[in-house]
């Protein structure tokens, strides 16, 4: 059986109907780590189910490393014998020395194999875990919801997907990788050296209790500099991705300067929390060194006496003195160790903010929606965002039938967006209900409700990658007859018969290789391929000239038949077709009707069109 047949082997999980090629190729998810109720995963209960989820294969890691690491016990004793045989002699005494050098080329020489096994084992298991554990926060960030991640800097959590999650990884392997062999060597030096004599065994185990001591001197201060230290991190990262969104804004104002300012004094910061952790780590080695390196001088002193006075062999002196190493360098791998594992709990404890969020969207056991015909009403609602005294949303009474098209308008800060994501699902209602065909929204299983609903926001998303890719998102198979049919309707033809790889053309990031009007029309073309019973159109062209405006009205009035629509409108004229206006104050209902009766009463809705023009 060759390496790669042990490692596959050995990775087997005990499940024999799984095929081993599939399994390889599985993402574990570690959905335990997520919060249930109040209790909040700590570091070391996320350690402890990575731990778990991954015994059997530690339990290998560790026996290979035993078996490829045995010429490192071994070595002492048989040095230790040919001094003993050498000074003893006798007429046996070469053939003796030779058997001891025989065994000790077979224990050197199967490193090689050995090695190799553990080293791909250990590596598979590591890697994957790792895996498993960016799909895991993956997964958490996806089922959070839309206030987690307004509250949150998108730069913050990118700081504690890339580097927290890396540091992680750091942590996993120093403990795979250092901790168990440390912990290994300490437990197999000790016990060989208990075998042979108990009294130099006593004397070793002196130098665990001072080194723990030690450790746990430092542990406050080394874990508080890497919070700070961590805490700057995330800052300046969050920092630096708002300074990039705002460029544009920076350099038509001439504000390099300022910019450069703010994140200078960020930086400072940064440096004098990274010296801080530095000069602790620096004494914490330097004191670690010097104590080790004492204490095995004084073990060298103790063995030559005990040597001196005939209670060990003159070749055992080496033979304790090179364990007594093993333990205290070991230990001392361990302590100096301890400020990178302090470093990896600190990331753990920081990404514990994202697996501990309870801000999520519970589908489970709610109900799954095969079909939508696109009845919305809107009961006694009222919205309060958290941590606000007023109601952003108050009493607020509508009845939308399937396939009708409703306009809201209303000043700034009335609530019309707010309406809009009570609808999409993104918020719950504070009081009240929204039902949908009838059903309250909040039993209903939001996911396959949302399969039903397009959104055409103001800001354009779209992705790196062609015009194909970002229309046809999310969808596995579009048949190229819809595709052609959509691209006609949203009028995208107009520019992309332009283009030398037409819909195949990559558009950079964000879209910049294309003008507000261009990303819109495939904004609407993204919503109309999806065919949605409820339409979200909010304020979709209020940032666009009067000519782009015009070809995305012309694209939107064909993405609105037939379907139930809310129009957020900021140009009043664009919603002169609406079946009916809902106009908005202060999270509360004024007006409602169709454009001309709201223009005959000359209330609110006539005043703001006076103003609009």
């Amino acid at each position: 059986m060759n390496e790669n047949e042990i490692i596959d082997s050995l990775l087997k999980d005990q499940d024999t109907n799984t095929e081993p090629e599939q399994e390889t190729k599985t993402i574990p998810d570690y959905e335990e780590m997520f919060s249930s109720g109040n209790r909040k995963k700590t570091p070391f209960d996320i350690l402890k189910i990575i731990a778990s989820r991954n015994k059997a294969e530690i339990l290998i890691s560790s026996v290979l490393f035993t078996i490829k690491s045995c010429a490192v016990w071994i070595i002492p004793i048989i040095t230790a014998n040919v001094i003993n045989i050498a000074t003893t002699g006798g007429e046996d005494a070469m053939h003796k020395m030779l058997i001891n050098i025989a065994l000790l080329m077979v224990v050197i020489f199967q490193n090689i194999p050995s090695h190799v096994i553990y080293a791909r084992f250990t590596d598979k298991m590591l890697r994957t875990t790792g895996a498993g554990l960016r799909n895991t926060v993956i997964k958490k960030l996806q089922h959070l919801s839309i206030s987690f991640h307004k509250e949150i800097e998108s730069g913050r959590l990118q700081s504690k997907f890339m580097r927290d999650i890396e540091a992680v990884e750091f942590f996993n392997n120093h403990f795979m990788k250092s901790v168990i062999p440390c912990i290994i060597g300490i437990i197999i030096s000790i016990g060989i050296s208990a075998f042979k004599s108990g009294i130099v065994t006593l004397f070793f185990l002196v130098v665990i209790p001072l080194n723990v001591i030690m450790v746990t001197a430092f542990q406050k201060t080394m874990k508080r500099n890497n919070r700070h230290f961590r805490e700057e991190n995330e800052n300046i990262s969050a920092k630096v991705s708002s300074m990039i969104d705002m460029i544009p804004v920076t350099k038509a104002h001439g504000l390099e300067n300022e910019e450069i300012h703010k994140l200078e004094e960020n930086i400072r910061k940064l440096r004098e929390e990274g010296l801080i952790l530095d000069k602790t780590n620096a004494y914490f080695g330097s004191i670690s060194w010097v104590l080790s390196t004492a204490l095995s001088g004084l073990c060298l002193l103790f063995t030559g006496i005990l040597a001196l006075k005939g209670k060990i062999q003159v070749g055992d002196i080496v033979l304790y003195q090179t364990y007594f190493n093993s333990i205290t360098g070991n230990v001392q791998s361990l302590v100096n160790i301890y400020p990178e594992l302090s470093k990896g709990l600190e990331s753990i404890r920081s990404i514990s903010e994202i697996i501990n969020s309870d801000e999520t969207e519970d589908n489970k056991g709610k109900i799954s929606l095969k079909y939508v015909h696109g009845s919305v009403d809107f009961r006694d609602v009222c919205f309060r965002y958290p941590h606000a005294s007023e109601y952003s949303i108050k009493n607020f009474n509508l009845r939308v039938s399937a396939g009708e098209c409703i306009a809201l308008v209303g000043a700034s800060g009335s609530g019309k967006s707010t309406v809009m994501n009570l609808v999409i699902g993104f918020f719950k209602a504070t009081s009240g209900e929204i039902a949908i065909d009838g059903k309250n929204i909040n039993l209903i299983d939001l996911t396959s409700y949302r399969h039903f609903i397009s959104v055409v926001p103001q800001n354009c998303i779209l992705f790196t990658g062609t015009i194909r890719d970002n229309i046809t998102y999310g969808l596995s198979h579009v048949d190229e007859a819809r595709l052609q049919e959509v691209i006609h309707l949203a009028n995208i033809d107009e520019f992309t018969n332009e283009l030398p790889d037409g819909i195949n053309t990559f558009i950079g990031e964000n879209g910049g290789k294309l003008s507000g009007g261009q990303k819109q029309r495939i904004s609407i073309a993204r919503a109309l391929i999806r065919d949605p019973k409820i339409l979200i159109l909010d304020e979709a062209t209020s940032a666009l000239d009067n000519i782009s405006e015009y070809h995305v009205q012309q694209a939107m009035n064909e993405l609105i038949k037939g379907r139930t629509t809310f129009i957020v409108a900021h140009r009043l004229s664009t919603i002169r077709d609406a079946d009916r206006i809902v106009v908005m104050d202060k999270g509360e209902i004024v007006e409602c009707g169709d454009y001309d009766s709201l223009m005959a009463k000359k209330g609110y809705f006539y005043e703001l069109k006076n103003l609009n023009g």
